[in-house]
């Protein structure tokens, strides 16, 4: 999974307006303290951030595939580890409990599939008495 970097269209088109600008004056002047030079120091101050934002999300990206590995090896290894237990001490002793497995002496034998609700604790639902469709409600008439 990689983040879309960002590529600001408005950067882009002040660049290209700052282009036009400096072939007319390069200290251009409009007034207000809006400068050419002005100008083109807040377009380096974007582009500066835009590139600082793209490498950010970058190694985001790069920590988040690191972190995702390690989460794989994590689960491996404690599954390895409750194996060596029950190798080392067996399936239905009270360490492989501890380590965190379901010893065979306390395992349910049910059928595949068969969740450990029963199905007398089904929702029940309710259908409208009122004959309103859908739970709407009326309008109110007066």
């Amino acid at each position: 999974m990689s983040r879309r970097k960002r590529s600001s269209p408005v950067l882009k088109k002040a660049v290209r307006r700052a282009a036009g600008m400096d072939s007319i004056d390069p200290n251009l002047d409009v007034g207000n303290g809006l400068t050419l030079p002005a100008f083109s120091t807040l377009i380096e101050t974007m582009r500066t951030k835009e590139n600082a934002y793209n490498s950010a999300l970058s190694n985001v990206d790069k920590l988040y595939r690191e972190m995702l590995q390690t989460e794989r090896e994590l689960g491996d290894m404690t599954e390895h580890m409750l194996m060596g237990v029950g190798t080392r001490y067996g399936k239905s002793s009270v360490e492989y409990g501890m380590a965190g497995g379901v010893p065979k002496s306390q395992r349910r034998r049910g059928l595949r599939g068969e969740s450990s609700t029963s199905s007398s604790q089904q929702p029940s639902f309710v259908l409208s008495v009122d004959g309103n469709e859908n739970g709407k409600k009326q309008a109110v008439t007066s």
